[in-house]
């Protein structure tokens, strides 16, 4: 029970962080369209991981762990875009970037076994 509690406290601290980077950046029209797509992407697997703890059926968890991982994934290049414009400076955007790294493997594990256990069954 504890790692569920761990991993759902760490989506919520990541899209805290997500927030801050998104309310920082600087007010251009690019910018802006980036910010906006951080933070649903960036903000998403929280609430998703929750709808993925009521699933109605392993398939159904699968699925909305499915679409975790493909909004961390997009967060992931969101991140990687305003590293490259340099709209975001310090220490704190690598450490999202990790962070960021560490939840899609753990939800790529989570997937590959749930996976394994619906086939098994």
């Amino acid at each position: 029970m504890e790692r569920k509690y761990d991993l759902d406290e760490r989506l919520i601290s990541f899209a805290d962080m997500i927030i801050d980077i998104s309310e920082a950046l600087p007010k251009s029209f690019a910018a802006n369209h980036i910010a906006g797509q951080l933070v649903r992407s960036g903000t998403a697997p929280a609430l998703q991981y929750g709808e993925a703890q009521s699933a109605e059926s392993r398939n159904d968890f699968i699925h909305k762990m499915k679409i975790s991982a493909k909004e961390l994934r997009e967060t992931y290049n969101c991140l990687r875009i305003i590293h490259k414009r340099k709209w975001y400076a310090g220490e704190k955007l690598s450490q999202v970037l990790d962070e960021n790294n560490q939840l899609i493997s753990i939800f790529v594990k989570s997937i590959e076994t749930a996976q394994k256990n619906n086939t098994s069954k």
